[in-house]
């Protein structure tokens, strides 16, 4: 059986508390006592936890971390760049999922009663901001990844979606893609109507209003990119290009162009939004606007660091900036006299 502080006590002749207080160097204790316990700590091979030390000293040095999932494609980029900063301070860092909704949520809930870590980071569970808020607001320091535009009451790290959806328009306009196609993410995020805006915005500015009906709600899935392609198809309605809200529906989209006998990228160009190692591996490379995620996590975690050492967390969301990566399934339109008819895919 592993020795307790309550074996080094009775073998001492004192009480847990003493043995904490040589622990941790608190605290006026007498000379013959402090070295009496430290030798009963020697002969019986105590090893105190990490984690008990902390608490003794005001500190876990455990950072929390909240997710909805790890199934998320960019979700170990984030992982990564907060676990390089926490770890290089000398933290660890506890995990939480939100895999089973309510249950999760109560066990972490009681995780955080227990006072289990010292901050935290999050990447918002729907539905969980108002809890989180809340935990803020009672003095647990809290710092939120990706806060999709909803600007919450706490620090956060944030990427320019606005200025992504525009560089996406930016690029075709250049290439003479006027017809776009856009398959959104899921309507009640933020980040979804930023990309979409900045996106439209800038094919307004250039006497170009989007058609409506080439506006389809994906739901960042593979398969919505291709339900987007064939929703249009069996519309009949005209596209040039497609700009996905995420490389996941443009991987989806260029399959769906591609079985239609469509070249990618001289019929039909594809632009992806995050760039997660997959977009280098889709058929052509996909073209997509790189979204820091591993820096938007090291940031996170930067400012609780800052803050464990007496830097107040700023008041401001800190915005990182996204980048266009231009690979080979956008291209210059071709001449429509010089393609091959495109084959109808039916249901």
């Amino acid at each position: 059986m592993s020795i307790t502080i309550a074996d080094v006590a009775a073998r001492a002749g004192v009480s847990k508390t003493t043995v904490s207080r040589v622990l941790n160097g608190k605290g006026e204790l007498d000379l013959r006592t402090a070295e009496r316990v430290r030798q009963v700590i020697e002969e019986l091979g105590y090893v105190p936890s990490a984690r008990a030390v902390g608490l003794a000293r005001g500190r876990t040095r455990i950072v929390g971390m909240l997710v909805p999932s790890l199934t998320w494609p960019w979700m170990g980029e984030v992982l990564q760049g907060a676990v390089d900063v926490v770890e290089s301070e000398g933290y660890g860092l506890l995990l939480f999922t939100f895999n089973r909704g309510a249950e999760s949520m109560q066990q972490f809930a009681s995780q955080v009663s227990s006072q289990s870590f010292d901050g935290l980071l999050v990447i918002e569970p729907e539905g969980t901001l108002t809890f989180i808020e809340q935990l803020h607001a009672r003095g647990l320091p809290v710092v939120l990844i990706d806060d999709r535009d909803k600007r919450p009451q706490f620090p956060s790290v944030a990427t320019t979606n606005y200025a992504g959806g525009e560089s996406a328009a930016r690029h075709l306009l250049e290439l003479g893609r006027r017809r776009p196609l856009v398959i959104t993410g899921v309507e009640r995020f933020g980040c979804t109507h930023e990309r979409l805006d900045g996106f439209r915005g800038t094919y307004a500015q250039a006497g170009i209003e989007l058609d409506q009906r080439l506006v389809f709600e994906g739901d960042f899935t593979h398969e919505s990119g291709r339900r987007g392609v064939q929703y249009a198809l069996d519309e009949r309605l005209d596209f040039d290009a497609v700009f996905a809200h995420n490389d996941l529906s443009a991987g989806g989209a260029i399959q769906a162009v591609r079985e239609t006998g469509r070249n990618v990228p001289n019929d039909v160009s594809v632009v992806g939004f995050d760039d997660i190692p997959y977009a280098e591996h889709t058929e052509p490379p996909l073209t997509t606007v790189h979204q820091p995620m591993r820096q938007m996590g090291q940031a996170a975690a930067r400012m609780l660091m800052g803050y464990f050492g007496g830097t107040p967390l700023p008041e401001t969301p800190q915005v990182l900036p996204t980048t266009l990566i231009v690979r080979s399934s956008t291209a210059p339109k071709v001449d429509s006299r010089t393609r091959p008819a495109p084959k109808h895919r039916s249901r």
